[in-house]
């Protein structure tokens, strides 16, 4: 049920104004006056804020303005025209999510502003303080005469008070799928990144940092700036002045038609957002993101049910097999070429597929998605027209979808369907309609869509307004169909699960297949560390966790940089509504571990995160939704330390019996990744243990109430 309490209230309550009309001082607070947002306007009428915590300035005098096409920057010459003031309390449920009751309490500041020179544009300012942080967004009005405009450049600055410590990426317009780095805000260098390691095309313009960036201040005050909402506009990277401390937003451009935004007037623009917390594990608890967005559209959404999948899909990272039918290289050239016939190692076969099905059937693991089932996988490596490659109907010879679809129903496994579109998105629309409506015909209620390679029409970015809308239209598209959309190399999340609730997950970070082939040796033991409290803090992540094989022995230069205990770990500190077992059946066959992934749950009643610090460790509790189970997970850099946990989140007079999957003394990422230990011991809400995680490492457990 959801509750919610609106009061419109005079705006002495909340917000005081100057005597001066050009000295505009107005405030918000939030529910419980830990944050608050203070607006202004500048002798020369220029608008800028200001943000406190708990009495103490975070974000100092930041200024606004944007640049437009053919008329002139929107700076300053404003006035106040009016203010509205109010406060907004509700509950809402998630129809899936780490906790099934989102709480929803901001008080709100509307400044509603006017050039006081010729052509009088208006400008109305949105601000949301919440007791997590705060949001603020622009609202363009009809202006007479001009009905649209062409944005060249936002600029919304979020001035630092320090030196803080910053985890940040590159602000590449067209791959997140870098490591995170940790250096003071005047270290920062994005252009030491480029061409990066793994990576197959960067696109690099500025000093400038990707959002959620994470930063925590010398007296140990967490932010993270991020933005929510964004439809229609492009997304936001961060410009670092290094010497200034200060962060600008830089929106992402296109080359192809000169400018960064266009849209019809009115319009209002994505939030700006910044989480603000005392301590590092309240960012993850934080609602701040989901709650900038707007309510559920589609309604009930039952068709789609949260769930842990296996796939065909890392065999082809560790060569085991491919996704094409018929590729080879020619050895003179060094291309590849189409032979015309199967080579034999095509993974996305009816047998093979069948083969994954049966061990998800028996180990109770509801969905198989199968990459490189339908034909054009030859066309698209290492061309640059792949416009047309990919048709999403048409199954390879050895591949027969019908068959494949009714064995899984017959076990009880959904087939998640696959759609590579190369980065071609002109062609997916063109075919959107008929892949979705083979899904459905089929009973298929989700996608993993991807976005590999260079945007075509060349000079678009998979960040920029023209991408936004692509994604945004494949995800309402398929909603119309009852699908689901888990989408890689996308745009990044920004809260609108909340408003779509059929996006269910995203890649959008350097995630596991990199351990299988990066040249760089793959992902450090304190990538997840930092992703829970940067990356995370956006959507749902699907990272596919899960390697036993953690030595990859047909990748002599990589390895999985975590013990076996950390891979469990991560399926409780990584939160996504669907989990992959990402390995091959082979390798969890007769393999006690596994019992873990097998128990685990992926829709949660509530989340509680235990403990942790960016960069270091984390701890996350979740209780299961329906039957009360909870699992923790716990993961360490590649420094061992001991926790203490306290079971005081369990339920009172009940024992639990837990299944404790954990480092021994002999484990480590590089030498032992695989030792591991499993003991089972009845605990209680007043229960105390300590558990060491060791270099790399991690624990899981399973607590399930006993009858």
């Amino acid at each position: 049920m959801k509750y919610a309490l609106i009061f419109q209230v005079a705006f002495l309550l909340f917000i005081a104004v100057g005597c001066n009309e050009n000295k505009h001082e107005l405030t918000v607070s939030s529910p419980a006056k830990i944050n608050t947002v203070e607006f202004h306007l500048s002798e020369n009428g220029q608008p800028f804020y200001l943000v406190s915590h708990n009495g103490n300035v975070v974000i100092d005098s930041s200024y606004i303005s944007f640049d437009f096409k053919n008329q002139e920057s929107l700076k300053e010459n404003f006035k106040v025209v009016n203010t509205t003031a109010s406060s907004f309390n509700e509950t809402w449920e998630m129809p899936w999510g780490e906790q099934r009751k989102v709480i929803n309490h901001y008080n709100e500041l509307i400044v509603e502003l006017e050039e006081s020179i010729v052509p009088n544009r208006r400008l109305n300012l949105y601000f949301k303080a919440f007791d997590d942080g705060i949001g603020f967004c622009y609202e363009f009005l009809e202006q007479e005469g001009l009905d649209s405009l062409i944005i060249m450049e936002e600029n919304t600055e979020f001035q630092l008070m320090g030196d803080h410590m910053a985890w940040w990426i590159p602000a590449d317009w067209d791959i997140y799928e870098y490591l995170f780095n940790t250096t003071s805000i005047s270290e920062i260098n994005a252009f030491d990144h480029i061409d990066g390691p793994g990576l197959g095309h960067t696109t690099i313009r500025e000093n400038a940092v990707n959002t959620p960036v994470t930063m925590r201040t010398s007296d140990g005050i967490h932010l993270s700036i991020h933005e929510a909402a964004l439809l229609d506009y492009a997304d936001m990277t961060l410009k670092v002045d290094t010497v200034n401390l200060c962060l600008t937003s830089q929106l992402v451009g296109s080359d192809r038609l000169g400018y960064k935004v266009k849209r019809a007037l009115p319009f209002k623009t994505p939030w700006r957002s910044i989480q603000i917390a005392d301590k590092a594990t309240e960012l993850i608890e934080s609602k701040l993101i989901v709650n900038l967005n707007e309510p559920n559209q589609l309604g009930d959404i039952s068709w789609f049910k949260p769930k842990k999948y296996m796939g065909i899909w890392w065999e082809m990272h560790i060569d085991k097999g491919s996704w094409d039918y018929g590729m080879t290289m020619d050895p003179e050239s060094g291309k590849w070429i189409d032979t015309g016939k199967a080579h034999g190692r095509h993974s996305a076969t009816t047998e093979n597929a069948k083969r994954y099905i049966d061990f998800a059937s028996e180990n109770g693991i509801k969905g198989v998605l199968v990459e490189g089932w339908n034909t054009g996988w030859e066309k698209w490596i290492g061309f640059e027209d792949r416009e047309g490659v990919f048709d999403f109907v048409t199954p390879y010879p050895d591949y027969d979808i019908e068959e494949v679809v009714r064995y899984a129903k017959e076990k009880g496994v959904e087939i998640i369907m696959h759609h590579e579109t190369s980065s071609a998105p002109v062609t997916y629309e063109q075919q959107m309609d008929t892949a979705y409506q083979l899904m459905q015909s089929l009973g298929i209620h989700a996608v993993k869509s991807g976005y590999v390679g260079k945007i075509i029409p060349k000079g678009e970015f998979h960040h920029g307004q023209w991408m936004v809308n692509h994604y945004q239209k494949a995800l309402e598209k398929a909603a119309k169909y009852e699908i689901a959309v888990n989408a890689h190399e996308p745009i990044k999340p920004t809260g609108l699960r909340r408003t779509f609730p059929n996006a269910i997950s995203r890649e959008g970070l350097r995630g596991q297949e990199f351990n299988a082939w990066s040249p760089d040796g793959g992902n450090p033991p304190e990538h997840i560390s930092i992703v829970a409290f940067t990356r995370m803090l956006a959507g749902p992540i699907d990272f596919t966790p899960g390697v036993f094989e953690i030595s990859i022995p047909t990748k002599e230069n990589n390895q999985i940089n975590t013990t076996l205990a950390q891979q469990l770990a991560l399926y409780v500190v990584i939160y996504s509504p669907i989990q992959m077992a990402c390995d091959l059946p082979e390798n969890y066959e007769n393999q006690p571990a596994f019992q873990f992934i097998r128990d685990e749950g992926v829709d949660w009643e509530q989340t509680q995160v235990l403990a942790g610090e960016v960069g270091d460790f984390v701890v996350i509790a979740r209780e299961e939704r329906e039957t009360g189970s909870w699992f923790v997970g716990g993961v360490t850099d590649e420094n061992a330390r001991t926790v203490s946990i306290n079971f005081d989140f369990l339920e009172v007079n009940k024992t639990y019996l837990a299944t404790i999957y954990r480092d021994n003394d002999e484990s480590h990422f590089k030498t032992n990744p695989t030792s591991i230990e499993i003991e089972k011991v009845e605990v209680v809400k007043s229960s105390t243990r300590e558990l060491t995680m060791k270099e790399g490492g991690g624990f899981a457990i399973s607590l399930i109430e006993e009858e």
